[in-house]
């Protein structure tokens, strides 16, 4: 975790340090608010660092290593509000904001950070693979709150297929990355392990990135993150119209919530997706509450039978046991 203690001046990194000492694989998130005590949020609840109540010079200091003393360098980031670092690790950003003609130019005093730690955790997806295939790989849609593992998975799955699976040969596979989480990205290089027949277009808006991906990279297999907007969808269609198959992630509760969103709707009734993969919240991250076919049935089931077997017939009712999927 050097890349990100190397953020602090001295006094608090050594703070950090104790504080946190070998519980780095469950700390979801450090959060700096200047003049107030540090919080370390990890997966079973948040802790405080009363010690440490970061200054704005402290501020600067972070900032600095964050832009490598070049604020220019991160105007991008700025205007997104949020940095990658080396490791995969996410920095949100929070202050005061500048803006021209109503659109955000920058983000001028940094004063808030959210440093999200980037938790690839190689195998998670697995389980949920033999769901995802039925004499190929289907139109697939994650739905969970925000930190429920929903990129997580995404991310391993992604790594699966593009790697082969079981007996199915490695598929290319296409990643839009708008928000750099899944292969996080680090001067265009993926931080994480996304398989060997993975390309990734980083930081590019999902919509034309989609389109941009299949034109310059024919993939077979395209995933996008956090899908929403009516353009969002316009895209995915037109994909899926030009064959081929999507994987993708949004926010929600359960299906009845997404039923009532003008832009996903048409999507659940046209049976876009083949299987929709719901899970739980942040208490339980990981957790699968059910998976979906094209009809709404939930064909999730606990059973004996072992995990990736693709050669017991189409009856997935029958197959593995996914009853936890840790992020931890």
């Amino acid at each position: 975790m050097e890349e990100i203690l190397r953020l602090f001046p001295t006094e608090i990194k050594s703070l950090l340090k104790r504080k946190i000492s070998n519980r780095w694989d469950i700390l979801q998130e450090i959060r700096v608010r200047l003049n107030q005590p540090m919080e370390l949020i990890f997966d079973h609840g948040l802790e405080w660092v009363i010690q440490a109540q970061p200054t704005k010079q402290d501020s600067i200091y972070i900032i600095n290593q964050l832009s490598e003393f070049s604020l220019y360098r991160m105007e991008d980031e700025l205007r997104e509000g949020y940095i990658t670092i080396e490791g995969g690790h996410r920095v949100g950003l929070a202050g005061k904001v500048n803006t021209v003609n109503g659109f955000v130019k920058a983000i001028q005093y940094i004063t808030f950070l959210n440093i999200r730690i980037a938790k690839e955790k190689i195998g998670v997806g697995k389980n949920v693979i033999p769901y995802l295939y039925d004499n190929g790989f289907l139109n697939t849609l994650f739905v969970g709150p925000p930190q429920s593992g929903k990129t997580t998975l995404i991310r391993d799955i992604i790594r699966i297929v593009s790697s082969g699976w079981n007996h199915v040969p490695a598929k290319k596979v296409g990643v839009v990355d708008e928000r750099s989480e899944i292969a996080a990205c680090l001067k265009g290089v993926p931080q994480h392990n996304l398989g060997k027949r993975t390309d990734v277009l980083d930081a590019c808006p999902k919509a034309e990135g989609m389109m941009m991906m299949i034109r310059s990279m024919s993939p077979e297999i395209l995933v996008v993150d956090e899908i929403g907007s009516d353009k969002d969808v316009q895209a995915l269609t037109n994909a899926i119209n030009a064959g081929v198959t999507v994987i993708c992630t949004i926010h929600g509760q359960s299906l009845e919530e997404l039923k009532k969103r003008p832009s996903i709707f048409p999507l659940l009734q046209t049976k876009v997706f083949h299987r929709i993969v719901l899970l739980k919240g942040q208490s339980s991250p990981g957790t699968i509450q059910g998976v979906y076919d094209a009809n709404e049935k939930n064909i999730y089931q606990k059973t004996g039978w072992l995990p990736n077997e693709v050669d017991r017939g189409s009856n997935i009712h029958r197959r593995n046991d996914m009853a936890r999927i840790r992020m931890e």
